[in-house]
């Protein structure tokens, strides 16, 4: 018996055995598995309450924030623009360019590691991140809470969901976390086609969701009804940024990424963490070519040879993932000299 293992084992590596591949799941089955959940997960410790989402709202577009007094949360992560800021690569303090393009945050309420290259580990986390980054907001915490602690109007709204402890560096952050995880993308003709509503798509999305699922291997990373797994892969990007090689150091994670979600993708070009791809087309055409060679290279980044009709296809499925979103209202901020009155 163990010379027959044996045996096996050898051509299979000589690759001259092959094994059978597994039966394709019917559709019907696969669309099972992108069904919008019933509600939107907040923490134990930081649960949903109105107050700390319209405090989140104000403080997400407030520049107050930020050293110079000019940049928010939402100079970057535009709600026009899919939560991003449509630049290939993020603009910070003196109008210099950053290194990565900015993340949308939408459905963020889903994600465990934040940032590209996932160094933060909440939202709570994260919120703090950019405010005191050299690069990006250029403040301090001391900074942000004195300021928003001074004016009137914030003093009482945070006591109203913190007693006494108020405005705080741990205060701010609940809050803008609270936010952030109300941002959902809206429910889009994907969703009503997996309903039940054979109409709600075109029949060349229909196939390029069968390309999405099969041949293509976009499920191996886009999973799930936000179609990211959370994870990091390299994609083979001609590029120097190690992202989360920097911060858990193993072959794999070299030149690794977060996966963003596919939700409302066709809003947010230029893509990828360096924006050097400008289109879906583009997009799918790396794809196609399976990346640079390099140790770290993802498994599932393999040549597809895709035909120019199903290239198509599947662009026409990415579009259904556009949902149908509320417009959002910019708050109106407190004027500071409101507490001298």
């Amino acid at each position: 018996m163990l010379q027959i293992a044996c045996r096996v084992l050898m051509l299979l590596l000589a690759g001259t055995m092959t094994v059978a591949a597994a039966e394709p799941r019917p559709r019907d089955d696969m669309k099972k598995d992108f069904v919008r959940p019933a509600g939107v997960p907040y923490p134990a410790d930081n649960p949903y309450e109105t107050h700390k989402v319209n405090l989140g709202q104000m403080l997400f577009f407030e520049p107050r924030l930020s050293g110079s007094k000019w940049i928010s949360c939402a100079s970057c992560h535009n709600p026009g623009l899919s939560w991003g800021d449509g630049l290939a690569r993020g603009i910070g303090t003196d109008m210099k360019t950053l290194g990565r393009r900015s993340p949308t945050i939408l459905n963020m309420a889903w994600a465990n590691l934040v940032m590209w290259d996932g160094r933060k580990t909440s939202l709570e986390d994260q919120a703090f991140g950019p405010v005191t980054s050299p690069a990006e907001m250029n403040g301090t915490i001391e900074e942000a809470v004195a300021r928003i602690g001074a004016i009137g109007a914030y003093q009482a709204e945070f006591k109203t969901v913190f007693g006494d402890e108020g405005v705080s560096a741990r205060t701010i952050p609940l809050v803008l976390a609270t936010y952030e995880r109300s941002i959902v993308s809206g429910e889009a003709p994907f969703d009503r086609w997996i309903a039940g509503d054979q109409t709600a798509i075109s029949d060349d999305a229909k196939r390029g969701f069968d390309l999405f699922t099969g041949k293509a291997r976009c499920t191996g990373c886009h999973t799930s009804w936000n179609f990211t797994d959370n994870g990091f892969h390299d994609i083979g990007l001609p590029d120097t940024d190690i992202g989360r090689g920097e911060w858990l150091k193993v072959e794999s994670m070299q030149h690794a990424f977060k996966t963003p979600t596919l939700r409302d993708a066709d809003r947010r070009g230029p893509y990828m963490h360096d924006g050097s791809l400008g289109t879906l087309a583009d997009v799918v055409d790396h794809y196609d070519r399976g990346g640079l060679m390099r140790p770290s290279l993802s498994n599932m980044m393999q040549p597809l040879h895709l035909s120019g009709t199903e290239k198509q296809d599947l662009l026409a499925f990415l579009g259904t993932l556009t949902g149908n979103n509320a417009p959002v209202t910019v708050p109106v901020l407190p004027n500071p000299q409101a507490a001298r009155n």
